[in-house]
C-alpha cells in the first residue's frame, strides 16, 4: 500500500466585503471582520494538533490574517505566500456590487459556462479567465504537493489558504468535473476541504467542511488493515 501527503484546503474567513456584496478580488486592505475572524479561530481549534508540515497563503490579507491565527494554533510552522493561489483576477469587476454585477451579459456566462468566462481588464486591475484561474491554482497544488511528499515524506499534511473560486475550481478538478460544473460546489468562509492526490487520480475526501472532527485526517501509523478497517475513508492508501 502506497500512501501520499494529503492537503488541506481553507477558505478565508468573512469580510465585510462578503458582508455587503462587493467583489473584492485583490483590492489591498480587505481583511476579516469580527465574524471571519471568529470563524478562522473556530477553525484553528479543530486543527490544532494536526501535524500539519506546511501552511501555504494567497498574498491577500485576508488569506493572510487567517493563515496566521490557523498558524498560532498549530505551533512551529510558518506562513509562506503563493500569488498562484491568489483570487481571481476580476478586472473591471473589481469592488463592484454582486447585485449590479449580475445585471451584466457576462455574469450568465460566468454562471452557465465558466470555462469560456474572461474578466475585462479595469483601469486598476487587470482581468483574467476563470480558466487560467484553476490553471494556476492546480499549477500551485500539485508542485507544492510534489515538493511536501519528496521532503516530509508521503503521509504528510499541509494546508494551503485561498479564496472561494480558487477552492472551488480545483475541488473541481479533483473531482474529475468539468469547470463549467464548478459553480455546484459550495465553499463557505472559513470552511475546510481535503484533497488527497495519488499517481492515478485525486481523492476528494472532504467538501465544505465547517465542523465535524478532523482526527481522521491524520494518516496511520504501520500498514493499512486487512479488511477495510473500522471505516476512516481514508484514500490516501490506495492499491
Amino acid at each position: 500500500m502506497a500512501f501520499v501527503p494529503t492537503c488541506l484546503l481553507i477558505r478565508h474567513g468573512r469580510t465585510s466585503a462578503n458582508a455587503t456584496g462587493t467583489l473584492a478580488g485583490w483590492t489591498e486592505g480587505i481583511g476579516l471582520d469580527e465574524v471571519g475572524r471568529g470563524q478562522a479561530s473556530s477553525l484553528a481549534g479543530r486543527l490544532r494538533g494536526l501535524p500539519i508540515r506546511l501552511l501555504v497563503s494567497s498574498p491577500l490579507q485576508r488569506c493572510l490574517e487567517t493563515a496566521q491565527i490557523v498558524a498560532g494554533a498549530l505551533g512551529d510552522v510558518a506562513v509562506t505566500q503563493d500569488e498562484r493561489l491568489g483570487e481571481c483576477r476580476y478586472g473591471s469587476w473589481t469592488g463592484g456590487s454582486l447585485k449590479e454585477l449580475a445585471k451584466e451579459p457576462l455574469w450568465r456566462t460566468v454562471q452557465d459556462q465558466p470555462s469560456a468566462a474572461r474578466f475585462p481588464d479595469g483601469e486598476s486591475f487587470p482581468g483574467e479567465s476563470i480558466a487560467q484561474m484553476q490553471a494556476r491554482g492546480l499549477q500551485a497544488v500539485r508542485e507544492i504537493d510534489a515538493a511536501i511528499n519528496d521532503e516530509h515524506g508521503p503521509r504528510s499534511l499541509w494546508a494551503l489558504v485561498s479564496h472561494g473560486d480558487v477552492i472551488k475550481s480545483i475541488l473541481a478538478d479533483a473531482a474529475g468535473s468539468h469547470l463549467d460544473h464548478f459553480q455546484r460546489i459550495i465553499v463557505g468562509p472559513a470552511s475546510l476541504s481535503v484533497v488527497s492526490y495519488t499517481d492515478r487520480r485525486p481523492y476528494l475526501v472532504r467538501v465544505n467542511d465547517d465542523g465535524t472532527d478532523l482526527a481522521a485526517l491524520v494518516p496511520p501509523a504501520g500498514d493499512a488493515p486487512v479488511g477495510g478497517g473500522v471505516g476512516s475513508a481514508d484514500p490516501r492508501s490506495t492499491n
